[in-house]
């Protein structure tokens, strides 16, 4: 199991892609030829109209199912912040700061290219694998803890509990003032989010469909068997925890964002349900059970 201990406010790398294409141009000149007496003058020949390359189509909007125009602010909220649409470290850290108190903040978080991480976390959450070296949040202390039980191993009960501060900071995030911030950042989102490859795509669309993915957590009551692979080499290794993968082959084929809420324990995995719940009655215009 890949070590995917950095969670889930969203992360960001952007693969910058830059293409550079070069047009050669070639002029051929004849040889010049010897005189011929009286030869009558001959016309230039008329130049053939070039022919442009069509310019290649823009890549197709998509329909923004959930418009961030669309989301209401809070009653009684004051008046909206102008949005954040430079990408100015400074004024991110400044604008998660204080939602979050700069302690709470510093502790959990990687506030570098913020928005970029955020992105890039979010999307990648819905695949088989993320880079947790790119996630905007600081890894969950300790070691991923196993239990053994006739030569079967388990993810042990306590395993969840390195999670439990992380979860208890994400639950008392005031949503409201969260989701305001969310807005004001927007324009910096969608361009991170087109940046890492997506032109024409909506990345609040991206956001709802990944949060109604991790809604579909699975809660298995029993304790999860998991099976460390082994790796053959006269160096040991000296995290061999960060290799354990679920030995049902549904678990481990699910997306990496499902994959973490397995490992955190059924009490932090309803917590967080919850709070993605809200968050995307909030983002999204309607609420999904």
């Amino acid at each position: 199991m890949q070590h995917l201990s950095r969670w889930l406010i969203g992360a960001v790398l952007i693969a910058g892609l830059a293409g550079i294409g070069y047009l050669w141009w070639q002029k051929q000149q004849p040889p010049a030829l010897a005189p011929i007496a009286e030869a009558p003058a001959v016309a230039p020949p008329v130049a053939a109209p070039e022919t442009m390359a069509p310019a290649p189509e823009a890549a197709a909007s998509e329909p923004a199912n959930y418009p961030i125009e669309a989301i209401a602010p809070a009653p009684g909220a004051s008046a909206a912040l102008p949005p954040i649409v430079a990408e100015d470290d400074n004024a991110v850290r400044d604008a998660v700061t204080e939602l979050l108190g700069r302690e709470q903040a510093l502790s959990f978080l990687d506030l570098s290219d913020f928005a970029r991480r955020v992105v890039a976390t979010v999307d990648n959450l819905a695949r088989g694998h993320t880079a947790s070296r790119l996630w905007p949040v600081a890894p969950a202390p300790a070691r991923f803890l196993v239990v053994e039980k006739d030569g079967v191993e388990y993810i042990a009960g306590g395993n969840g509990e390195r999670y439990n501060a992380f979860v208890r900071f994400v639950t008392a995030i005031d949503s409201d003032a969260a989701v305001a911030l969310y807005v004001r950042m927007y324009p910096l989102l969608q361009k991170a989010y087109e940046d890492l490859g997506y032109p024409g795509k909506y990345f609040n669309n991206r956001l709802v469909e990944v949060i109604d993915q991790l809604l579909q957590t699975p809660e298995p009551s029993a304790p999860i068997q998991v099976t460390l692979m082994r790796v053959k080499g006269p160096i040991a290794e000296k995290r061999p925890w960060i290799r354990y993968e679920y030995a049902d082959p549904t678990l481990e084929a699910r997306p990496a964002g499902q994959k973490i809420m397995l490992r955190m324990g059924l009490r932090n995995t309803a917590a967080l349900k919850a709070k993605l719940r809200d968050l995307r009655k909030r983002i999204a215009g309607r609420t999904i059970n």
